[in-house]
């Protein structure tokens, strides 16, 4: 009997991981055995990414050498910059960031998935990032600092100084915040490449690919965009109102998963109302109309705020260009697609669905004299 056919597989589960549970009725998002909220605001990117790829929080030896792998292997490879130094400075950063990842990829090593080469994809994509921004600005690279974290060494490089204490806790919970997430499209796209026996760096070049989609990791440029031309708190509700009868959807509202409030976005709200106050105070009007919009239309259906609406002003508070937030949630999600990766290697079947086929049945093919 053939399998029921399911739009974008909604409620299939298709692996089993003990990297991240979404437990979306009840708002609880869980790294390992670890609930967000606890992880947030008190612990390293570096942290959660050996959570990820060794099973355990490390001890402080265990973190002091990973910090020093990571440091270590933050240069990219020669083809990585002749690649950087071919694009046009007008290039998306998402594509800057696929391509040069992929030309760091073209070494004989970078066959069968290990942490190694996580950490070396984890520690080379700020760079790449950076050392584009550099670029289009016309301004010289700037090296990285084995001496600077993760968080802090991305932004030392963006912008050629140290970043304030807060920016980099900010980023950092950022950071820690994005991480993983579950099955979603570019880690379950990641996980299929994986499947087939490819490398580490395939695997991520698609997962980006999949990122990079405005209904993936291009949301919160898109929140971006729908605040500016809102404009003031007071222009919220007509504005929105009149986006409803153009059948528009609110970015930044919703969740495939989450039937109550993104445990990350109540994280981030915070820390936007303390970094971004003028943000916040649009952000805040524009997400109370929303929701009261959204419930008045659709009473029976649960509506609630998500992790791009308020990333958007973290990332802005930060000091990141608009362009910029969906490479960094790349910077992030990497330890997570990394570690499904690496999991994903260990119990490996193909990854192969069946699809229904609606097409028309057996025919002769008419011969081209006679087709007109």
């Amino acid at each position: 009997m053939p399998a029921e056919y399911v739009p974008g597989l909604e409620g299939i589960v298709a692996a089993q991981t003990e990297i991240s549970l979404v437990d979306g009725a009840n708002g609880q998002l869980v790294y390992r055995g670890y609930v967000i909220a606890d992880l947030a605001e008190d612990i390293s990117f570096e942290e959660v990414a050996h959570l990820f790829w060794y099973g355990s929080l490390p001890s402080r030896a265990q973190l002091d050498g990973l910090a020093a792998q990571l440091s270590s292997v933050r240069t990219l490879t020669p083809p990585a910059m002749t690649a950087l130094d071919a694009l046009p400075t007008n290039s998306d950063p998402m594509d800057v960031l696929r391509s040069v990842l992929s030309m760091q990829g073209v070494l004989p090593h970078l066959q069968k998935p290990t942490i190694e080469h996580a950490i070396h994809a984890t520690a080379a994509l700020p760079t790449i990032l950076a050392a584009f921004h550099r670029r289009r600005k016309g301004l010289d690279r700037v090296k990285p600092r084995p001496d600077l974290g993760h968080a802090a060494n991305y932004l030392y490089m963006l912008n050629g100084e140290e970043a304030k204490p807060e920016l980099v806790r900010a980023l950092n919970t950022y950071l820690v915040l994005l991480a993983d997430h579950g099955m979603n499209a570019s880690t379950f796209t990641a996980r299929v490449i994986a499947s087939t026996d490819s490398d580490l760096i395939s695997c991520l070049v698609g997962a980006i690919g999949a990122l990079k989609g405005p209904a993936h990791g291009g949301a919160p440029s898109a929140v971006m965009d729908q605040l500016e031309q809102i404009g003031t708190a007071e222009n919220a509700e007509p504005w929105m109102r009149e986006a409803r009868k153009r059948k528009e959807r609110f970015m930044g509202f919703g969740h495939r998963v989450y039937r109550t409030y993104d445990p990350r976005a109540k994280i981030l709200k915070a820390m936007c109302q303390r970094l971004n106050p003028k943000f916040y105070d649009l952000a805040s009007k524009v997400e109370e109309t929303a929701l009261a919009i959204l419930h008045e239309e659709h009473p029976e259906r649960p509506q609630a705020t998500n992790v791009e609406f308020y990333s958007a002003g973290v990332l802005q508070a930060i000091g990141l260009p608009k362009d910029f937030f969906p490479p960094t949630f790349a910077v992030s999600r990497v330890a997570g697609w990394s570690a499904h990766v690496l999991e994903q290697a260990g119990h490996n079947r193909l990854i192969r669905p069946q699809s229904e086929y609606v097409g028309p049945q057996p025919r002769k093919p008419v011969p081209l004299a006679e087709r007109g």
